[in-house]
């Protein structure tokens, strides 16, 4: 089977990851694609590097548009095809009028979990402002949700599963650019990608505001690589492309950034 001490060795998420690898053996052996639960993007990025050694099993993550953070992950026998439409995905609609109490997605997601599901059943919310939100949820959930969830706040709502084509989801507005910087400290990286003032930016690091890979870092000195995402909450995203050294030996760092 597969070499699971191996995989789980130095690994933060430690309990998801040895879910995912019990499901990958359980696929092995039956023959059939296994699904997991939808799993936050740490967790992903984790059984993504670890599986990646891995010629037995294929994996196949999608949370419904391109974008989602929170993914299921179809996993199969490396001789099987898979493809989007083998992971089983719902999508609900929450309608309201929220224009007299506005609603966040913690509101929504709280009022979902308050009907006594767990978070590995819920993926992706999409806020629409005063009209309500949009969730993608496991199929066998519609049913009991569409029942039970009634009230977000003190505001009355429908909810009810409609097709992904009417997924309300806007992407982000992307925009490359280059900075020339002494380091490759954090702080100086993502206040050059947000426009950001670097004050600012070390006291969102410091304030925990701030992830790279989906991990938070506390640490203004911590060091950027080629291939990382930093994200600050509230501001948006920064991936960092190409480094390369000028002859004045500063950094010039291609950057793409999300919003």
């Amino acid at each position: 089977m597969l070499p699971r001490e191996e995989l789980l060795k130095g690994v933060e998420n430690r309990q998801e990851v040895a879910r995912v690898i019990d499901q990958a053996e359980q696929a092995i052996k039956t023959w059939e694609v296994v699904t997991t639960d939808f799993v936050s993007p740490p967790v992903l990025m984790e059984v993504r590097g670890r599986f990646a050694q891995l010629t037995e099993v294929e994996l196949l993550p999608w949370g419904g548009y391109p974008q989602a953070e929170r993914q299921r992950v179809a996993i199969a026998r490396s001789e099987l095809p898979i493809d989007f439409t083998q992971v089983p995905l719902a999508l609900l609609d929450i309608a309201g009028n929220f224009l007299f109490d506005s609603a966040t997605h913690r509101d929504f997601l709280g009022a979902i979990l308050g009907t006594g599901l767990v978070r590995e059943k819920v993926g992706d919310i999409v806020v629409l402002g005063e009209r309500g939100a949009q969730v993608i949820v496991a199929p066998e959930l519609v049913d009991f949700l569409t029942s039970s969830l009634v009230q977000v706040r003190s505001v009355p709502v429908k909810t009810q599963q409609v097709d992904f084509s009417e997924l309300k989801y806007r992407p982000p507005t992307k925009k490359e650019l280059t900075t020339v910087e002494a380091s490759l400290r954090l702080d100086a990286i993502a206040s050059a990608g947000l426009g950001m003032s670097r004050n600012k930016m070390v006291e969102a690091i410091n304030g925990g505001d701030v992830r790279v890979n989906w991990k938070e870092i506390t640490q203004p000195s911590y060091t950027i690589q080629s291939g990382d995402l930093i994200s600050v909450r509230g501001k948006g995203r920064v991936e960092v492309g190409e480094i390369m050294i000028t002859k004045k030996e500063r950094y010039r760092v291609q950057l793409t950034r999300f919003k």
